[in-house]
C-alpha cells in the first residue's frame, strides 16, 4: 500500500492539475455562457429567445458523454473542420474538446439558474429605479443583477461542482486527466479500490475548495443557504 502512495500520488498529482485546469475554464465559459443566455432568453424577440431556449434544451436534454463524442470524434473528424486552423486547433485536442463541451453543458443549467433569479426581482423596484432615472444598463448593473445572483447562487454554486465531476469523461476522449491516469494504474496495478479511492480524495479536495469559496461569497452576497 505504501508502495503503491509513493507511486501513484506523483502521477495522480499530474492528473490533478490537468483536470482542475479543465474545470476552471468550463466554469468560467458556462458562466459567461449562461449570463448570456439567461438574457437571451428574456429578450423580447422571439427568435433571440428561442435561440437560447433550444440551445438550453438541447444541451440539458442529452447527456454530457454523447456531446462529448459527437464534438472530438464527431464534429472534430469533418473535412471543413480540418481545413480551418482555428476549428482544427480546438476540435483536434481532446482537453480542449472537453472544457467546449462541459462549458455549453453547464452553462445551459447556469443559464437556467439565472433567468430563474432574473425573474425572481419584483418588477417594483425595476419601476422605482427607472422612476429615478436610471437608464437599463443601471437598472441590471445596480438592481437586477445583484438581487438575481442571491437568487440564483445556491444553484449555481451546484454547478460548480458537477462541472468538476464532468471532468472525470474527458478520458473518454484520450485526456489523460484525473481518472484516466487513475484508470491506467489500475490497470498496471490491478489495486482497483486503493487507486480510486486516492483519485476521489484528489477530487474531493477540489470541490470543498470550490465550495468554500461559494460559501464566503455566500455570505459577502448575505446569502443563507443550507448545502
Amino acid at each position: 500500500m505504501i508502495e503503491l502512495f509513493e507511486k501513484a500520488v506523483p502521477v495522480l498529482i499530474d492528473g490533478f492539475w490537468i483536470t482542475l485546469r479543465i474545470g476552471l475554464f468550463s466554469i468560467l465559459f458556462a458562466s459567461l455562457l449562461g449570463l448570456g443566455a439567461a438574457l437571451m432568453r428574456g429578450s423580447r424577440h422571439r427568435l433571440v429567445s428561442g435561440a437560447a431556449f433550444l440551445y438550453s434544451t438541447a444541451f440539458r436534454g442529452t447527456p454530457l458523454l454523447i456531446q462529448l463524442f459527437l464534438l472530438y470524434y464527431g464534429i472534430g473528424t469533418l473535412e471543413a473542420v480540418r481545413e480551418q486552423p482555428l476549428l482544427w486547433w480546438l476540435f483536434s485536442d481532446g482537453a480542449r474538446c472537453a472544457i467546449l463541451a462541459i462549458s455549453l453543458n453547464s452553462g445551459a443549467y447556469m443559464s437556467e439558474a439565472i433567468r430563474g433569479g432574473l425573474q425572481s426581482v419584483p418588477s417594483g423596484q425595476i419601476d422605482a429605479a427607472l422612476s429615478c432615472g436610471m437608464n437599463g444598463l443601471q437598472v441590471f448593473r445596480r438592481i437586477r443583477f445583484p438581487l438575481a445572483i442571491r437568487q440564483a447562487f445556491p444553484a449555481y454554486s451546484n454547478e460548480l461542482v458537477l462541472a468538476i465531476k464532468g471532468t472525470s469523461l474527458a478520458s473518454t476522449i484520450a485526456v489523460m486527466e484525473l481518472t484516466g491516469l487513475a484508470r491506467r494504474l489500475m490497470s498496471q496495478s490491478y489495486l482497483i479500490v486503493e487507486t480510486f479511492i486516492i483519485a476521489g480524495l484528489l477530487y474531493l479536495a477540489i470541490n470543498i475548495t470550490l465550495l468554500g469559496c461559494a460559501w464566503l461569497f455566500e455570505r459577502g452576497l448575505g446569502i443563507r443557504t443550507e448545502h
